[in-house]
């Protein structure tokens, strides 16, 4: 096995560990408030501020990734992380509390690494699930979640937090000799790379999609052990596996939601994630039984994992160049979607006495989410015509990267005899007259691989078999981040004209 394809598994466990750490606070609350007196507010304090630093932290950490390798960044980061670990395990005081999770929050910093690194190993159409592969390091919260109860209950929370340390130093050893010594690096400023991007509209609703998807994922995980214990009075390991259950089912929708991004229209899938999470938040608003409770936390984790593996399969397509800076600051926006949500929970629960009005909100924002991306999905398919109508008027074919055709106009239609039905999914050469050869189409692509166009005489074959002369232009059409998408084949007959009728 290479150097290179060891990197998603490498760097998949690194995730797992970096998230074992951040939500050890979180994980742990039931025991740890037992021996530190904390008050509700307080107690909501400590199990965010892991997120806050974690999330903020994602913006430089996936520019330094790009400047230094994902092998530099998950060894010093592991390095990093004993020190809150310790303090954590001698904590007696709020304060103590506040100190080491804040610097736990690296742990949740590292998501941006491998956002970041593992792209460059892969061509486009398999990012999406290459990047669920990766996502499928929210395991982390579980095993956390799952196993930091079972064993506090045998040896103490304190000695349990120690344990975290052995794991942090064989990540850090495996990472320095395992990581990609070679990895492809970035040098542009970082002021410079904000700013390439911040003014692309596409970034902040990408940033609001995952703010919902994966803030609400680490929400849930952060909150539901405690709020299981305290609302339905569940023991404390029972409400750790509940939890943990909701963290496996989240995390194996991540891949999944990559997958299906990669093979349909990831525009429709956020549409049905949104339209999920609207019904899941009407649905916990009123304060179900615990059945019902467990119904509408599933179907959160349902469409929040998938959204998530998704969601990075839109990014690329709009920053290949500044994939770094984009990963860093979507994956922080989603990081800050877990840190308020507990609070205005806690908030709303002292005004009113309970959470519906906090679930409702959710379904609102989800609501809100599903109207942005119905337009977004609409805006990209006019787009793509607004782009066809200004550079033609005549005989158009739209193909894909992958040579098959996309879409077809009617003088299409008109001109070859072809529906477009009949058509679509197909490739150009059911057009072929067998009148060029293989060395024709190969300068035809080279010229417009390297200049973006081409433009000739070139005969072609109709449906009813006559073939015709035609004048033909090829250009590539680019997306916002200037990668090609889609070829625009733009003719017309001109058999009259040269006289071969």
């Amino acid at each position: 096995m290479t150097i290179k394809k060891i990197q998603l598994p490498l760097q998949t466990v690194s995730l797992v560990l970096g998230f074992m750490v951040w939500v050890i606070l979180s994980s742990l609350m039931p025991f740890i408030k037992e021996s530190i007196k904390l008050t509700p507010s307080q107690l909501t304090w400590v199990t965010a501020i892991p997120i806050l630093f974690g999330s903020v932290m994602r913006v430089p950490v996936g520019y330094w990734t790009n400047r230094y390798g994902a092998r530099k960044l998950f060894a010093i980061s592991f390095i990093l992380l004993f020190a809150p670990i310790y303090w954590v395990s001698q904590a007696d005081s709020f304060g103590d509390l506040i100190m080491g999770g804040f610097f736990l929050g690296i742990g949740g910093a590292v998501f941006s690494v491998g956002v970041t690194s593992l792209p460059k190993y892969y061509p486009k159409e398999r990012h999406g699930f290459v990047n669920g592969i990766y996502g499928i390091g929210n395991l982390g919260t579980a095993l956390s979640t799952f196993g930091a109860p079972v064993i506090a209950n045998q040896i103490g929370w304190s000695k349990t937090v120690l344990l975290y340390s052995v794991l942090l130093v064989v990540m850090a050893v495996l990472n320095f000799f395992a990581g990609d010594r070679k990895e492809p690096r970035v040098q542009t400023a970082l002021v410079e790379q904000v700013k390439s991007v911040s003014g692309n509209s596409k970034l902040w609703l990408l940033c609001l999609f995952y703010f919902l998807t994966f803030g609400s994922f680490v929400a849930f995980t952060v909150y539901l052990p405690n709020f299981l214990v305290s609302s339905f009075h569940l023991s404390k390991v029972d409400a750790g596996m509940r939890t943990g259950g909701f963290i496996v089912l989240a995390t194996a929708m991540r891949p999944i939601g990559g997958y299906l991004g990669d093979k349909f229209n990831p525009f429709k899938i956020l549409m049905f994630v949104f339209a999920g999470l609207t019904v899941a938040g009407i649905l916990l608003s009123f304060a179900p039984t615990m059945t019902w409770y467990t119904v509408g936390c599933l179907t959160i984790a349902f469409c929040a994992g998938t959204g998530n593996g998704t969601i990075f399969k839109l990014v690329p397509m709009y920053f290949t160049k500044q994939a770094g800076i984009a990963n860093g600051i979507i994956s922080a926006m989603g990081g800050l979607g877990g840190f308020f949500p507990p609070l205005l929970l806690t908030f709303l629960f002292k005004l009113t006495g309970h959470y519906a009005i906090g679930f409702m909100a959710l379904s609102q924002f989800a609501l809100a989410s599903l109207i942005l991306i119905v337009w977004m999905f609409y805006q990209e398919k006019l787009g793509l015509s607004a782009k066809i109508i200004e550079n033609t008027v005549e005989g158009i074919m739209v193909t894909d990267t992958t040579g098959k055709i996309h879409s077809v106009n009617a003088a299409f239609t008109e001109l070859t005899g072809y529906e477009a039905k009949e058509v679509v999914g197909m490739t150009p050469s059911i057009l072929k007259s067998g009148k060029q050869d293989r060395g024709f189409y190969d300068t035809m692509w080279d010229t417009i691989r390297s200049q973006g166009f081409w433009q000739g005489e070139i005969w072609n074959r109709k449906k009813n078999g006559d073939v015709y002369l035609e004048w033909l232009t090829i250009s590539a059409v680019k997306n916002d981040a200037g990668d090609v998408v889609y070829y625009s084949g733009m003719f017309s007959d001109i058999t009259k004209q040269r006289g071969f009728i």
